[in-house]
């Protein structure tokens, strides 16, 4: 693939990510059939990092006055999730973790755990109600949940990991930043931006 026609895909894939809050495979995909490109596997595809300084630059142009609000609104509530999930060692990853959400974005929160079922028994514990989906690799828990500031409910993706993948939860992408974070980083982050 060209440099000249991964960037188009990316662009393209930015406008679906931030104005229809897509996950970036979705997008990019959408945006390679929508340019004319039939995408055989990944490999015709930018890179998630590509897409991603495309999702900032669209931010900046179009949404700056709101997203740094509703991030902080997001990385909030994630963090509530987070302490009330504790005990399954949670990582925030995605546009949350990584600055790019906005209102229309979901909040991805791994959890490890040496029992998969565990979590599921500990929402239910809780009184809350969620989805359950994902297969033999993944599981899944998708839970919907209010955000100050926001008309309509954000979903939030409990992905349950195996605990011994906790050992490569922060390893850092191309450009040595971290793709999920614990709840001290996010409140690292929090606290950064109140500064």
């Amino acid at each position: 693939m060209s440099a000249s026609l991964a960037v188009e895909i990316a662009s393209a894939a930015a406008r679906l990510v931030v104005d229809e809050g897509m996950e970036y495979a979705q997008a990019k995909r959408k945006a390679a059939r929508a340019l004319g490109r039939t995408p055989r596997g990944g490999a015709e595809l930018p890179p998630n990092e590509l897409v991603e300084d495309e999702v900032r630059s669209y931010i900046e142009l179009f949404c700056a006055d709101t997203q740094p609000g509703e991030l902080r609104a997001l990385r909030e509530l994630a963090l509530r999730w987070m302490q009330r999930l504790a005990e399954f060692r949670p990582h925030l990853s995605g546009a949350v973790w990584r600055g790019t959400a906005t209102r229309l974005s979901a909040v991805h929160i791994d959890l490890y755990c040496d029992d998969p079922k565990a979590a599921e028994i500990a929402l239910i514990n809780l009184g809350i109600e969620y989805d359950a989906s994902g297969d033999d690799d993944l599981h899944y828990l998708s839970v919907a949940d209010r955000c100050p500031g926001f008309s309509d409910p954000v979903t939030l993706h409990l992905a349950v990991r195996d605990l011994d993948d906790q050992r490569g939860a922060l390893k850092p992408d191309a450009r040595g930043r971290s793709w999920r974070g614990d709840a001290a980083g996010l409140q690292r982050l929090l606290d950064a931006d109140t500064a």
